[in-house]
């Protein structure tokens, strides 16, 4: 009788134990966190943040004033679908598949054999779940187990969406891809005859729970890459108000996480798909169309030491970091924040998370961060136009592989007043520092010192005293293609 109740005494104790443990393994402090990922459509980096005063941006400058501002970011190829492609795949477009954009005729698609992030981390114990654009197809390859509905041109409606999922969703962590179309162009394809601004989605009514935002002409600041004349200024005006829209969806999706009680534990990643939707930016590989804010929050960090390179007061006061990041390095990040694991070479970017915290070179121990690639081959089906480029710190090298070509315009880009007002002009017209002719007649090789020309004015590639340089990129560009099994590295041999 003794051993029989000594038996059941042990049982209960195990059975007691077990459900201790349980509750401890599942303590809100101890799962893996909530992670955000926003990503704005066309959104450069012409805001507060990255030095344009004339367009604040409260919610996004506040989340870079807390967490980490990454200055040199790029995306791979600045355009809408081969973009996010690489975001949610860790890979090259030319090995997602998604050359071009994925609507309408378009009809481009990636590779059905993809393993992407949201089926990596479904697989890995999160809930994922989407809102707004997605622009990527198959969708059994991008797979997420829910989709909200909402307006993608009023992120402060999307925000309160995603509020109604997470009330039902606090037991197990979830990843949230929150794509708005601001501040993407209204999308007119044919010539704007009376040059009037493009609306870039912005109603006179406005948008339920927006906040209205106007600013003077006089007072935007004008891109170097651009003519500084009243048409171009007053496409600024629409495009600051399609951000500010996007800005002030991100507030709301922050009351909403403090709302829940779930702010402590989720992580906000924010990018762009490219840079800003203006011609001499998006669906190029100047610095304009590939750079792209990127800026890391994660309140985690404040529960560090107060040691400013890991985290403490440096986390609350924002850290600048200067690391080079492009986009196919954020699937791999985000898979080691959220502890799923994953092998090294299934990627073609790498993770970042060890040094996020770690703005000084030194502590980033072998690694180095001070090169990024990129490889564009179309937008529209009608825009066949493929480039590669290697940035570094110093050099940029673009190879226009279809050079013999005139290079081929976005629709929306084609109608915006900005090009028109100039287009119109004459092929010597000045669009920015460029001749209508010269942006539109490209030549094989642009070789750019950004230390001397940050604004890629002076090609260098035919200059004598650059030929070793031009030789030393030109094989980087292969080895690169190489590495990433681009079928277009057979170009440097044919045509």
């Amino acid at each position: 009788m003794h051993r029989l109740q000594l038996a059941v005494c042990l049982t209960w104790c195990c059975i007691v134990w077990h459900q201790v443990s349980f509750c401890q393994e599942v303590a809100p402090s101890q799962r893996p966190p909530n992670i955000i990922l926003l990503v704005a459509d066309d959104l450069g980096v012409n805001f507060a943040s990255y030095g344009n005063a004339s367009l604040p941006m409260p919610h996004l400058d506040g989340l870079a004033s807390q967490g980490v501002r990454f200055r040199h970011a790029f995306c791979t190829t600045a355009s809408c679908s081969p973009s996010r492609s690489v975001i949610l795949s860790g890979l090259y477009s030319h090995s997602t598949g998604q050359y071009g954009l994925e609507h309408s005729y378009h009809h481009q698609q990636s590779f059905a054999t993809l393993k992407t992030l949201p089926v990596r981390l479904s697989e890995g114990g999160y809930e994922t779940v989407r809102i707004g654009k997605y622009h990527v197809a198959p969708e059994s390859t991008y797979r997420f187990d829910h989709f909200l509905r909402g307006d993608a041109r009023n992120p402060v409606a999307m925000a309160n969406e995603v509020g109604k999922f997470i009330q039902d969703k606090k037991d197990q962590p979830w990843f949230l891809y929150f794509c708005t179309v601001d501040p993407h162009r209204s999308g007119a394809e044919k010539p704007n005859k009376n040059l009037t601004p493009d609306p870039f989605g912005n109603r006179p009514q406005g948008y339920p729970g927006v906040k209205p935002f106007r600013v003077s002409p006089q007072d935007v600041q004008v891109p170097a890459f651009l003519p500084d004349n009243d048409i171009t200024r007053a496409e600024l005006v629409e495009y600051y108000e399609s951000c500010r829209r996007f800005d002030d969806g991100i507030g709301q999706l922050r009351n909403v996480l403090a709302r829940e009680g779930v702010a402590d534990n989720t992580i906000i990643m924010v990018t762009s798909d490219n840079g800003i939707a203006f011609p001499g930016a998006k669906t190029t590989l100047y610095d304009p169309g590939m750079q792209v804010p990127l800026i890391v929050y994660d309140p985690r960090e404040k529960s560090r030491s107060s040691n400013p390179q890991r985290g403490g007061p440096a986390q609350q006061q924002g850290v600048v970091h200067p690391a080079m990041i492009s986009h196919v390095d954020l699937t791999p990040t985000i898979l080691e924040l959220a502890q799923v694991d994953y092998k090294g070479d299934e990627f073609q970017g790498r993770s970042f998370a060890k040094i996020l915290f770690s703005p000084d070179e030194k502590d980033w121990g072998d690694e180095k961060w001070s090169k990024v690639y990129g490889a564009h081959n179309l937008h529209e089906i009608t825009m066949y136009y493929p480039m590669r480029a290697v940035r570094s710190e110093r050099y940029k090298l673009i190879w226009n592989i279809a050079y013999q070509l005139p290079f081929p315009f976005a629709s929306d880009l084609w109608a915006a007043s900005t090009w028109q007002a100039i287009y119109r002009q004459g092929e010597d017209a000045k669009y920015g520092f460029r001749s209508v002719k010269q942006y539109v007649q490209r030549p094989q090789f642009e070789l750019y010192d950004l230390q001397k020309d940050p604004d890629e004015r002076v090609n260098l590639a035919s200059d004598t005293e650059y030929a070793d340089l031009l030789e030393e990129l030109k094989n980087e560009l292969k080895e690169f293609q190489s590495r990433t099994k681009d079928p277009w590295i057979l170009k440097w041999n044919r045509e």
